[in-house]
């Protein structure tokens, strides 16, 4: 899996003209699940949102996590992460994981998340959807993270 954290200060997410997720202070997760993931990284993707460190303490370090600050999580699928460009103008997305699975695990990973937090700080997009993604950056604060099995690392590798 791979995702896309973002510190904001307040993220929405909207479906056909209609808000379907909006959140406060917290964390934006745009996540993606590759071909060949299993509930392992989705387990490691889910800790590392909420325990990654982004804001900081009374002594001006990075030692809070969004469970510390009492912020929130919205969590949007986005295959395109997975995207490979270095080929002409196309994107190529064969290292998506494929719809039915991906929808598993991304719900899987989201289970993940609420259950180890308050699952009604837990926001969630729409799957598969035409969404529109609104955020407040703050920071900016943007980091890529990667969990992949064994398997993926090799082919990407090569």
């Amino acid at each position: 899996m791979k995702a896309i954290i973002q510190r904001v200060l307040s993220a929405s997410v909207t479906v056909d003209k209609e808000v379907v997720s909006s959140i406060g202070k917290g964390v934006l997760v745009l996540a993606a699940v590759a071909a060949g993931d299993t509930e392992k990284e989705a387990d490691t993707l889910a800790n590392k949102v909420l325990r990654l460190k982004l804001w900081d303490d009374d002594k001006g370090s990075w030692k809070k996590n969004v469970t510390d600050i009492d912020g929130e999580i919205l969590c949007v699928s986005q295959f395109t992460l997975l995207a490979k460009t270095s080929k002409g103008n196309k994107p190529d997305f064969h290292l998506a994981a494929g719809p039915e699975e991906a929808k598993r695990l991304y719900h899987y990973f989201l289970q993940k998340v609420k259950a180890g937090y308050v699952e009604e700080r837990v926001k969630d997009g729409r799957f598969q959807a035409m969404m529109e993604v609104a955020l407040v950056n703050d920071g900016p604060v943007t980091f890529e993270i990667v969990a992949q099995p064994k398997v993926a690392t090799d082919i990407q590798d090569k």
